[in-house]
């Protein structure tokens, strides 16, 4: 088992560089059994299956035309560094609880009710909504508030595919975002880290962008519980938090809704939470980033690009203080 300490007290290790504390505990638990005599076919069936959730085993496959027009031809992030290394507080706030805690979500039955300022409200389940317009895969960059980075290969559609079925009203301004908050399923929502359930929030015109993706698959694959399975949205262009994941509820409104970390810090996180080097967060910089993966103590930090690398969603807050709507 490897064990490193912070190279300079704000950056933690990365995590190809740590033994998965789910792989390292599962052992110990595997050993404890086998000195005890107790190891049933049913226990070494579990440790395999729970191994293999470790190291990325592959999942149901998912048909879908790569999109080269909307895709970044920047390295993709490693599978086992896009799944073992999440912000998911709903299954804990350590980077790795997600990979290890994640397995309790059922993700069938599932269903995501439509309402609010809409002409067609609707609950669809998730293999409707799956099948709702055609399956593109797009690699995306996606960049964590805290100041690491990583590049994606995305499965879903462009958000307005579903916007355009369900014919929002003239009174629709915003799209709102309601992910589950089941205890029973999720270890995380003990914590008083927010006020649950989790919930996000677009302008209707940002939601309506191209690039903004309703996602249900990662890799050629169905999204892992850790990733916001089974349905989340990935907006490149802002910090990850704005992308919510395992969604229950999209509602139109007319007002700007209540999001979970703006309305928890509204000093720290703002509604719009575009990426923006020149707006630090309170305490610490935004000018850089770390690109998981790229290991390596003297490995330097990219140079954080406006919008994420994402010029072309510029017109949608032309004229518009982006220090003050930060």
């Amino acid at each position: 088992m490897l064990i490193k300490s912070s190279r300079d007290g704000l950056n933690p290790p990365l995590s190809s560089e740590i033994t998965p504390r789910e792989v390292y505990e599962e052992r110990r638990k595997f050993i404890a059994r086998m000195a005890a005599g107790a190891v049933a076919g049913s226990a070494l069936w579990e440790m395999a299956n729970r191994e293999a959730f470790a190291q990325g085993a592959p999942a149901q496959k998912l048909a879908a035309r790569a999109n080269p027009a909307l895709s970044t031809t920047e390295p993709r992030t490693a599978f086992k560094d896009a799944t073992g290394y999440n912000n998911f507080y709903e299954f804990g706030l350590d980077k790795g609880d997600p990979a290890e805690n994640a397995h309790t979500l059922q993700t069938r039955p599932w269903t995501v009710s439509i309402e609010g300022e809409v002409k067609k409200p609707m609950r669809l389940d998730i293999d409707s909504l799956t099948k709702l317009a055609p399956l593109e895969e797009r690699v995306y960059r996606l960049r964590c508030v805290e100041g690491w980075s990583m590049v994606i290969p995305w499965v879903g559609y462009s958000l307005s595919n579903l916007i355009k079925h369900v014919e929002p009203t003239g009174n629709a301004r915003y799209v709102e975002f309601t992910t589950l908050a089941d205890r029973k399923q999720m270890p995380g929502l003990r914590s008083g880290v927010l006020d649950w359930p989790y919930v996000e929030g677009l302008r209707l015109d940002e939601a309506m962008h191209p690039l903004a993706l309703l996602t249900v698959g990662m890799y050629g694959q169905v999204l892992p519980n850790q990733n916001g399975a089974p349905v989340r949205v990935v907006v490149p262009w802002k910090y990850g938090f704005k992308s919510a994941k395992s969604i229950v509820r999209i509602r139109f409104t007319r007002d700007q809704p209540k999001t979970a970390w703006n309305d928890s810090a509204p000093s720290e996180y703002g509604f719009y939470s575009n990426v923006n080097p020149k707006v630090d967060h309170p305490r610490w910089s935004q000018a850089s980033e770390r690109r998981i993966g790229e290991d390596g103590f003297f490995k330097k930090k990219r140079e954080t690009l406006m919008f994420n690398g994402y010029p072309e969603v510029a017109l949608l807050y032309a004229g518009m203080d982006l220090k003050k709507f930060f």
